[in-house]
């Protein structure tokens, strides 16, 4: 049983020297908080800004935020409540998640297509049972 053990781990540890073990370095807390920050300056700059873009954000002191995206900026979006119009600057390092609720443009273009599509296919579909009877 022991040569058995053996010989499997000594097999698996020359594929991983053959093939090459994947450099794993470890990033610290400042690197991963600016890589986040990064990720969602970028995904608040896909929803866009007006009452269209809505967004919910938790904030990393643990309060929440909705309402729309009225300005983006380099270091910071204004997030502004519909009901009482109320503005909160939020610096993207202060965002724990984000939750957008905006449907792209090529969203929304695929969706009029394909219901233009099963349009055309049920007139057809009508006209067809309307010739066989």
């Amino acid at each position: 049983m022991f040569r058995k053990t053996t010989v499997y781990v000594l097999t698996v540890a020359l594929c991983l020297l053959v093939v090459g073990v994947p450099n794993v370095a470890a990033k610290s807390k400042a690197e991963k908080a600016a890589e986040f920050a990064a990720k969602v300056k970028t995904n608040i700059a896909k929803l866009g800004t007006g009452p269209d873009a809505r967004i919910e954000v938790k904030l990393r002191d643990k309060t929440k935020l909705k309402g729309y995206i009225s300005q983006v900026g380099t270091d910071s979006f204004v997030i502004t409540d519909p009901e009482t119009k109320a503005e909160t600057n939020v610096p993207y390092p202060n965002v724990a998640k984000a939750t957008g609720q905006n449907m792209s443009t090529g969203a929304k273009i695929a969706i009029g297509v394909l219901a233009g599509i099963g349009a055309v296919f049920l007139v057809l579909w009508i006209i067809y049972a309307a010739t066989e009877s």
